[in-house]
């Protein structure tokens, strides 16, 4: 299987638990990685034959601007609509990380990392 990756698709939005964390908001990275048959569009350069990251890119910000309490809750989202909008599309892995945490402690960011299969 061929990979596509966005790395570090910088959002801000207003997840979390805390009352604050839906006021005040947050920095947000986003990683995706999806797997799919590549090898037609290698041969054919045509964009209608690969996963476009555009396409990506645009299913990420519209699953982050859904307020969620959990990140687990915001990655299963992007997987789903991924999944859903892209048939070629066979494995998205996620990983959605918080940055600057509000959790009492010098911590850089917090991050979970969800993976599905078609």
């Amino acid at each position: 299987m061929d990979t596509i990756t966005l790395k570090n698709i910088r959002i801000f939005a207003n997840h979390g638990c805390l009352t604050e964390e839906e006021k005040i908001g947050s920095d947000y990275l986003v990683n995706v990685s999806v797997t799919a048959d590549l090898s037609k569009a290698a041969q054919t350069d045509a964009l209608a034959d690969t996963v476009d990251y555009v396409q990506l890119q645009k299913i990420v910000r519209e699953q982050m601007a859904i307020r969620s309490k959990l990140l687990e809750q915001v990655g299963q989202r992007i997987i789903d609509q991924i999944l859903k909008e892209i048939a070629m599309v066979d494995t998205v892995k996620v990983r959605v990380s918080k940055i600057n945490p509000p959790i009492g402690g010098d911590v850089g960011e917090v991050s979970v990392t969800m993976f599905s299969r078609r």
